[in-house]
């Protein structure tokens, strides 16, 4: 069944729409209203020609300064030109090494903040990223009441989605594409997607649960769905609070003109829950991590997550320091 309107401008309707990039060229032709970004996206942004300028504009702006300070004004330079494009928010990732230090973590957020600040742009408008670890989810708690934004990533498990809502996190990314990746790595001949695609795709499947978590219990944290693979992924997940959607996804739905039906509904949370017999959960810090460690799955994409994020934020100072 097709449309006369794009899936794109029909998923508008029913979702805001965020561009999943540091490449802000490309998503103005989308016109979403938020923005995310991560270390890989800004250092496969700062790599192309058409950012050098904006690079050695920073580096020229801060003479002899270390390549591992270079980096937050790099961040913050990508963020206040994607905040020219955007009418809402920008998402800026803390280093990933210190997803385990909830005081360093704290005091990068604060300083990220500071810049954005000095170029006149309101905390409001920017969501400071932190992976789902015990210490991100308790530095979020304290930068929250002083009115900095958190944007838990790396999320993979209610778990860490409820632990999240506890501490009254802004908004959380749980990440589509990377949970199916390993349910389909595992499965290997036995995956199909007949079987385990579509509304049974473990990754959609994944933030269904969440959002009938948050919507039935009250938690006011925003659910953004991220890191897709496929438009299917994206449908499955229409009605969702926000979706982040980089700018290739964009383009093939901006192309196609499928029906876009809504398929997450707060409505139905309690109907939904009931089927799964969840009940809130109760979660300190032993609690937490024993519950993440017992998610294979989670606990090995978490970890996977953070060393990538790592390896190339050293890779951007490398290319800073060049």
């Amino acid at each position: 069944m097709t449309s006369s309107a794009t899936a794109l401008s029909q998923l508008k309707q029913l979702t805001t729409v965020v561009a999943d990039t540091g490449d802000f060229e490309r998503m103005q032709e989308y016109q979403p209203q938020d923005a995310t970004t991560n270390p890989s996206l800004i250092l496969k942004a700062a790599q192309q020609s058409n950012y050098q300028a904006l690079v050695n504009q920073v580096k020229l702006a801060h003479p002899g300064m270390k390549p591992v300070d270079l980096v937050d004004y790099i961040l913050v330079a990508f963020g206040l030109e994607i905040l020219k494009i955007v009418p809402g928010r920008v998402s800026t990732e803390v280093d990933a090494r210190l997803s385990f230090d909830t005081q360093a973590t704290i005091h990068k957020a604060k300083h990220l903040i500071a810049l954005y600040e000095a170029h006149g742009i309101d905390r409001k408008r920017v969501l400071i990223k932190l992976a789902g670890t015990w210490e991100g989810i308790q530095a979020a708690k304290a930068l929250e009441t002083e009115g900095i934004h958190c944007n838990i990533t790396l999320l993979f498990s209610l778990v860490q989605a409820a632990a999240c809502g506890a501490v009254n996190a802004t908004l959380i990314s749980p990440f589509v594409g990377r949970i199916t990746d390993w349910y389909k790595a595992k499965l290997g001949s036995n995956w199909s997607d007949i079987n385990h695609g579509g509304a049974n795709d473990p990754g959609v499947t994944s933030v269904k649960r969440i959002f009938h978590y948050y919507k039935h219990f009250g938690i006011a944290t925003e659910i953004m769905g991220a890191s897709f693979r496929n438009t299917s992924q994206i449908l499955e997940l229409a009605g969702c609070d926000l979706l982040t959607i980089s700018p290739e996804l964009l383009g093939e739905l901006q192309k196609s003109t499928v029906v876009v039906e809504k398929k997450l509904n707060a409505s139905n949370a309690a109907s939904a829950l009931a089927s799964e017999n969840i009940s809130p959960l109760k979660l300190d810090e032993s609690n937490f991590r024993l519950q993440l460690n017992n998610d294979a799955m989670a606990t090995e994409k978490l970890a996977e997550g953070i060393r990538n994020f790592c390896i190339d934020t050293e890779k951007l100072e490398t290319l800073l320091s060049n």
